[in-house]
Formats: structure tokens, sequence, C-alpha cells
């Protein structure tokens, strides 16, 4: 794919017909590598965008090059939209694709009335975890083990399935002032001493720290892996030690009342790696 692309000839537009729809399961595999027991086919994407359901496609000419695909829900007794699917081909992800459909779709979902957006993403995924934390604002209080099951066939989903369920507030101030100016907050760690529940040791393995020294703290950290995907292909005893860890300290942060607030990059040592920040529940604004 030749870089001359300009972001200007790529469109982001509703998928409305059938044959857009067929070319979704294609895309599917594509991007996850899933097997068609593993795809949403397109009965399912024509029955639910007559309910409300909201797809969005990114065009480059006439190829489908993303999409973004969600639907209504009820949440703890609150009308909430689903964001289930979200994905760009690898030749396309330095147009900031996923960025402008996630906002395309909450553009569709408040005009729907409904200031919420939930999805599940995998916290091990460090570009996932900037992205959603980061950039989107979202936050989050459930973590969920093995999701989808212990495995899938796409080649991400091998060290289980366990996932962040994070929440969207589309019109919290927390989230349009990070729309707006691209603006957070400055990383607290230069100046707090915060402990970290799970570190990346100098083997990039991971370091279980007590978690009863940390717990009582207003914040706590979750480090990650740069790069799970490499640990995965190379080092798979070592990709589930982090998962096995990971799951173990956002279970009992998240049991013990604190929130997923924010996601970091950082470097130790010339050695890159991710943080969660996580906060108790009383200190986080905007959490609806």
């Amino acid at each position: 794919m030749s870089s001359a692309i300009e972001p200007l000839t790529i469109v982001i537009r509703d998928i409305k017909h059938l044959s857009e729809m067929r070319e979704l399961e294609t895309l599917q595999k594509d991007v996850w590598g899933s097997d068609d027991l593993d795809v949403v086919p397109l009965t399912i994407f024509v029955a639910t965008r007559e309910v409300g359901a909201v797809l969005v496609g990114a065009y480059h000419g006439a190829s489908l090059v993303g999409f973004v695909y969600g639907f209504p829900g009820y949440e703890n007794g609150h009308l909430v939209h689903h964001s289930h699917m979200l994905a760009v081909k690898p030749s396309y992800r330095n147009f900031n694709l996923g960025y402008k459909l996630k906002l395309a779709q909450r553009e569709r979902v408040l005009a729907q009335g409904i200031k919420r957006i939930t999805w599940t993403f995998d916290p091990l995924q460090s570009l996932n975890a900037y992205f959603n934390f980061g950039k989107l604002g979202v936050v989050a209080d459930t973590y969920k083990v093995n999701f989808y099951g212990e495995a899938t066939s796409s080649f991400l989903h091998q060290i289980g399935t366990d996932r962040l369920w994070v929440t969207w507030p589309l019109d919290s101030r927390r989230v349009r002032e990070r729309l707006q100016t691209g603006i957070r907050k400055e990383s607290p760690f230069a100046s707090e001493c915060i402990k970290s529940l799970v570190q990346v040791n100098t083997d990039n393995a991971p370091l279980k720290n007590d978690s009863r020294e940390a717990l009582g703290d207003e914040r706590v950290l979750i480090e990650v892996p740069a790069d799970i995907n490499a640990l995965q292909r190379e080092q798979t005893e070592l990709a589930l030690r982090w998962r096995e860890a990971t799951r173990w300290a956002f279970t009992e942060t998240i049991a013990s009342g604190y929130i997923v607030e924010e996601f970091y990059r950082s470097i130790r040592k010339h050695q890159s790696f991710g943080i969660y920040l996580l906060s108790h529940r009383e200190k986080v604004e905007n959490f609806v």
C-alpha cells in the first residue's frame, strides 16, 4: 500500500446495503484471521441494523478498509450502546481511521439519545489501551475472565480471552475535553510514589507485589509489556504468565473498589512498557 494515500480520499459513511455488509465478513477474516464460525455474518448485521445498530465504514474509493459496529442494549437497567467491533486493515492504520470511526459512532449514538457506549478489549494489548484511555477517555470497573471462552480462532486469542469492560460516557466533561483538546492529566508517577501490583521485570517477566501494601492507597498501578503479541509468538509461556498475573491484579483491584482511569506509556532503563492507573471509585470524576 502506497504511503502517498491522502487521508482526505478516505470517506467515513454509514453501511446500508447488503453487498456492503457482505464485505464485512471478509474484512473480519483479513484483520483477525478468524474462522468462519467466529465471524459475525451478514444476517446479524442486517437484523440488528433494523433495530438500532450503528454500522459505519471507512472507504478508500470503492474499497472498504475499516468499520465499526455496535448495537443498543441494557446494562444495569440503563440504556447503552455496545460497540462490538472496530477493525481497520493493517495497511491503513497510519491514517487515524479507528479514531475517526469512533467519533462517527459517538455522533450517531448521541443522535439516538443514548449517552454511553461500552465495549471490551484485551488489557494486555497496549496499543488498544492507549487508544481507549488516552485518546477517547474511557474508564473501566469490570474485568471479564475468558469472556469469549479459553481461545478463539483468531491469532490474537491464544492465551485466553480476558477483557476489560470499558465505558465511554459520551457527553461527560472528561470525554468532551479529551476529544476537543486531546489533553489529559499528566502522568502522576514523577511526583507521587504509587505502588504497582504487577511490574515489568528486566527480563520482561511479570513481577507480582504484595497486594496488601497497595490496596489501601488512593491509587495503584498495573504494568503490562509493550508488545504482548510478540511475546505470544516467541515466548508463549511468558505470555501466559502475563495473563495470569494481570488477571490477578485487575480482579483484586476492581473487587477492592478501584476503577481503571488512565493508561500511560513509559520507559525504564531503556525498556518500554505500559502502565494502568487505577483510583478509588469516589476519586474518579465524571464516571457514569
